[in-house]
């Protein structure tokens, strides 16, 4: 399975990601249509045809009841490949999912089928232009009607994948409150509204009066539609209650979360493609003499990947990369253990490791991809900042994961109020905690303490900072600890990439000294290239060693900024920043 993504991904995916940023989407304005480029519908047929959308989908649905581990690892071959066209696929795929949990029958045989053959694509309407993260505020409207369905009205914006021309039908779960329903997140409902109609033998209909109205011209992800979307401008717009009538948040949240989850996904996988192209040119580039050879004018001239400076800046971005993709598949292996564990106690703590993690892949992932991707053009010198060279669009396509499916700061939020200091007994947090405990102890004879001591104490200052936050939620101290959300996530996430890399090297170090054992110089240079098993796990040691001992001690200072508990941010008014622009 993997190496069919692995194939697809270089072949079909790979190959088009530049026409999506180049020759990018053509929006008609008098048929409300938008037209992909040509070469991404090969790879969206290709990736559908075989399966890929349907992975984890239980078979008796049609998927292929594979794990989740096995789906978010093809994930990253996709959207390394082109991450715009993966999230079409993606889309239906998170569609479905609460099609599935959460649709009547009539509803669930309506729409799955054709979305289960690829035939039907999705999407995710929630924002609308005075509800961004505050969706409470939304406007959109539902009339009930006497067959049992509702007549949609209202605007959203933003909406991905919100219209193009490679499936014949595209499914939109949209939030709406029904009128008369109270304000506020309690009163949203959610509902399923075709582009087309669905006739009762299952053909396609009429059009329903729904329209993309226009497309949001980007920095990046220029291949994928972000789109206007209007329902109901002519007031026949049909839309299928899905759940119950104001369970709108509680249903859109399990597409949320999986959303969430994915943009880690789609970080580290477009990080990790801006790695690769940088370790390439670093191979090819040659400049200057090494630098043991810089005082003798006829010394050859060596690839780039030869200086100090460079090997850092690639050691950093291996050792963030290798790290964010254990976290992404370690979140996964726990999912599935929420679907198959027998045991309650192992699905609590699954679910409970689940939740926790779940904004960090999202908000840590993201910032530090961005991070990364900077660092791959950066290797590239004045070449990264031209068009000629892909880093300067997979830095352009990054930077909006930050951003959507809930901004990192309601990420970090989330994770500091609700995963943290809010879920009964720190559950959640306990349960990571004892994985960090028998890390340590597991790495006692095998690993060098230098490395063991920095994750123990990294978990005991952290404590420290969530006992510190503890107590400001008792004494109503909101604004100091709200203050702090965003530093506590971008604290913890280096602390959880630690401790992985310390797991890693429990496994890593051995199988390393079998295959490299002692040898030096020469020797274990002519191992290394002999066999590509000893680079792999003797690269895979430095690059753990590289993140514990020469990123990690940046922790420690993120931890002294939120035990200072400077109180700036709370004290300054909108009027101390000068220097605003006339509207």
């Amino acid at each position: 399975t993997l190496n069919l993504a692995e194939k697809i991904a270089l072949e079909q995916f790979y190959t088009s990601n530049g026409d999506g940023d180049k020759i990018g989407l053509k929006f008609d304005a008098n048929k409300n249509e938008v037209t992909v480029p040509e070469s991404f519908h090969k790879g969206f047929h290709a990736y559908l045809e075989a399966g890929f959308h349907s992975l984890a989908f239980p078979q008796e649905m049609g998927g292929m009841g594979l794990p989740s581990t096995v789906s978010m690892a093809a994930a990253e071959y996709f959207n390394a490949g082109n991450t715009a066209l993966t999230m079409y696929c993606g889309a239906i795929t998170g569609a479905i999912h609460i099609i599935a949990a959460f649709g009547n029958e009539a509803v669930k045989n309506m729409f799955i089928p054709k979305m289960m053959e690829g035939k039907w694509g999705g999407t995710m309407c929630l924002t609308e232009p005075g509800a961004g993260s505050d969706l409470g505020a939304l406007k959109t409207k539902a009339t009930r009607q006497p067959d049992g369905t509702y007549l949609i009205s209202g605007q959203k914006i933003f909406i991905s994948n919100g219209e193009h021309d490679m499936t014949e039908n595209i499914i939109h779960p949209v939030l709406a409150r029904i009128e008369g329903d109270p304000e506020g997140t309690k009163g949203i409902s959610i509902f399923v509204v075709p582009k087309y109609l669905i006739n009762p033998d299952g053909t396609l209909g009429a059009r329903n009066d729904m329209i993309c109205s226009g497309i949001e011209h980007k920095m990046g992800l220029k291949g994928n539609a972000t789109s206007t979307l209007n329902f109901g401008d002519n007031g026949r717009c049909v839309g299928y209650l899905l759940g119950k009538e104001r369970e709108g948040m509680k249903v859109m949240f399990m597409l949320m979360n999986a959303a969430r989850i994915h943009t880690g996904v789609q970080a580290e996988a477009v990080s990790s493609a801006a790695y690769m192209h940088a370790i390439t040119y670093a191979r090819n580039r040659i400049q200057g003499a090494h630098i043991t050879q810089s005082m003798n004018p006829s010394a050859p001239k060596v690839p780039i990947i030869e200086h100090p400076d460079v090997k850092r800046m690639l050691l950093y971005m291996k050792s963030t990369i290798e790290g964010m993709r254990m976290l992404c598949l370690f979140l996964a292996y726990h999912e599935d253990i929420m679907h198959v564990s027998k045991s309650a106690d192992e699905v609590k703590a699954s679910t409970g490791i689940v939740e926790i993690l779940t904004p960090i892949v999202k908000a840590g992932i993201s910032d530090a991809g961005w991070l990364v991707t900077a660092e791959a053009m950066q290797v590239y010198g004045g070449y990264g900042y031209c068009q000629e060279y892909p880093v300067e669009q997979y830095a352009r396509d990054i930077k909006v994961f930050s951003i959507y499916e809930g901004t990192n700061a309601i990420q970090s939020l989330d994770l500091q109020m609700r995963k943290i200091l809010m879920n009964p007994e720190m559950f959640n947090y306990k349960c990571l905690k004892k994985y960090i405990a028998d890390t340590v102890a597991k790495a006692k004879g095998i690993v060098d303490d230098r490395y063991i001591a920095p994750v123990a104490r990294g978990m005991e200052k952290f404590d420290e900072v969530i006992t510190m936050m503890g107590k400001q939620l008792q004494e109503g101290k909101f604004l100091a600890l709200v203050a702090n959300a965003t530093p506590m996530q971008q604290a913890m996430f280096p602390l959880i990439v630690a401790w992985l890399h310390l797991w890693s090297l429990t496994i890593t170090i051995p199988k390393s000294k079998a295959l490299v054992g002692d040898a030096k110089g020469a020797d274990r240079k002519k191992i290394l290239e002999d066999n590509p098993e000893a680079a792999y796990y003797s690269g895979r040691v430095l690059s753990s060693q590289f993140f514990i001992g020469a990123e990690f001690p940046k922790f420690f200072g993120r931890v002294e900024c939120i035990m200072n508990n400077e109180g700036a941010a709370i004290k300054v008014d909108s009027e101390n920043f000068t220097g605003a622009l006339k509207e």
